[in-house]
C-alpha cells in the first residue's frame, strides 16, 4: 500500500516512527512533519523547558550533527536518518489543508493516512483522499482524554494505567472518530510524564502495524464509535504544573533524556 504518515517534529515522534517504519517495509512510505502542536505561543514555564528537551535539544543540536556524520550502526535515527526506509526525505508541512498541501497529497495518492502526535486539524478535504481513510494513534484513552498532553491529564488524575488508542479520523473534529483498538500500560509514576509516553509507544505501534497489515490484505478494520461525551484537554497552564510537582511528579529527568540521546550514536561514533 501506499501510506502517508503525519507526525510531528519531536522526541517522541521519532521514537515511535523509529519503531514504526521498519515494521512497514513492503510498503510505499512518505512522511510530512508538523513543527509544533496547536500553533506557537507562550505557554506555561515547565512545558517550555519540557519542548527544550523534547524538540530544541534533538533538532536544533543533535540530529544535525548526525545527520553531518551518520552512523551505520545507531540503534534509533534522526528524522533524516528515517528516509532510510521512506520513498523521500521528510518535510515540515505545518498547513495540512492549503492549496498546495492538498495537492501534494493527492499527487503522492495514498491509501491510507497515518496520523500519529500531528500538530495539525485534517479538515474533510485531506481525509477524503485515502481511500482506507485516515488513522490516528493518540496517547490517551477515549473519550476521556481528548486533545493534548493526554498522559499528563491522566498522571495528574491519579490513574492507574495510561492507554493509546487507535482510531479513525473521519471530520475535523479531535479525537472524536470511531475506535478501532487499544492498548495500556501502567503508570511508572517513579518515572517522569515523557518517559511514562515513550512507554506507550511499543505496544500502541502494534496496533497501528495490526490495522495496516489487516487493509493490505484486504481485510474490513471496524471501528466502534465513541461512547459518552468525554472531555478535552489543553495545555496545562502553571498551577496545574505546580500541582503535578507538589505530588512529587516530573515532567522529564534529564539523566533519562541523556541515556536515550545516546542510543542515536553507534559504536562507532562513541569511540570517536
Amino acid at each position: 500500500m501506499k501510506l502517508l504518515l503525519l507526525s510531528n517534529s519531536d522526541l517522541a515522534s521519532n521514537y515511535a516512527l523509529n519503531l514504526l517504519l521498519p515494521k512497514l517495509q513492503g510498503h510505499s512510505a512518505q512522511l510530512l512533519l508538523s513543527s509544533a502542536v496547536g500553533g506557537v505561543r507562550k505557554r506555561a514555564d515547565d512545558i517550555e523547558r519540557l519542548k527544550f528537551f523534547e524538540q530544541s535539544l534533538f533538532n536544533e543540536l543533535l540530529f544535525p550533527l548526525l545527520d553531518e556524520r551518520p552512523c551505520q550502526d545507531a540503534e534509533l535515527l534522526s528524522f533524516l536518518g528515517l528516509s532510510k526506509y521512506l520513498q523521500a526525505p521528510p518535510k515540515i508541512e505545518n498547513a495540512i489543508n492549503s492549496p498546495t498541501s492538498l495537492a501534494t497529497i493527492r499527487e503522492l495518492d495514498p491509501d491510507l493516512i497515518l496520523s500519529l502526535r500531528y500538530g495539525g486539524i485534517l479538515k474533510d478535504e485531506v481525509i477524503a483522499i485515502p481511500r482506507h481513510g485516515v488513522i490516528n494513534l493518540h496517547s490517551g484513552r477515549l473519550p476521556d482524554y481528548r486533545g493534548v498532553m493526554a498522559s499528563f491529564w491522566a498522571m495528574s488524575n491519579g490513574d492507574e494505567q495510561l492507554t493509546a488508542t487507535l482510531h479513525y479520523i473521519s471530520d475535523g473534529s479531535i479525537d472524536t472518530g470511531g475506535v478501532i483498538s487499544e492498548v495500556s500500560v501502567p503508570v511508572d509514576y517513579n518515572s517522569p510524564y515523557l518517559d511514562n509516553v515513550l512507554a506507550l509507544y511499543l505496544p500502541g505501534i502494534q496496533l497501528i502495524t495490526a490495522a495496516v497489515a489487516a487493509l493490505a490484505a484486504g481485510e474490513s478494520v471496524l471501528a466502534l464509535e465513541q461512547g459518552g461525551e468525554g472531555s478535552y484537554y489543553s495545555y496545562p497552564e502553571q498551577a496545574h504544573i505546580d500541582a503535578f510537582h507538589a505530588r512529587g511528579l516530573r515532567l522529564v529527568d534529564e539523566a533519562r533524556v541523556l541515556a536515550l540521546a545516546k542510543r542515536f550514536r553507534g559504536a562507532s561514533l562513541a569511540q570517536a
